[in-house]
């Protein structure tokens, strides 16, 4: 390459910043609410057959939402959050998301 080249590019140069900002979208919850037709055994297994967490996981989730009313089962992308929803529904429970806080 000659001087010349090299002048041109090193003159005409310029640096950019390479720092990137990842923005991430807040995940989404399915909220499992309590409801006083359901026995908290069923919930249990529907638990274990939707989202496949522990016998010990679902019976913590279970008493939650029989205690507070609600629990957040599960958060994450809105696609999945919505299948999950629809499955807890479907199971014959009271189910919704939200966007988390």
């Amino acid at each position: 390459m000659s001087n010349l080249l090299r002048s041109v590019l090193s003159s005409t140069e310029t640096r950019q910043d390479t720092t990137s900002v990842v923005k991430t979208e807040r995940p989404w919850n399915v909220v499992v609410w309590d409801d006083p037709v359901t026995p908290m055994s069923v919930v249990v297994v529907i638990f274990r057959r939707i989202f496949g967490y522990s016998n010990n996981k679902c019976t913590q989730l279970m008493l939650q939402v029989h205690h507070e009313g609600r629990a957040i089962v599960w958060s994450g992308a809105n696609d999945r959050a919505t299948s999950y929803c629809v499955k807890l529904q479907v199971a014959g429970l009271q189910a919704t998301i939200e966007k988390d806080e």
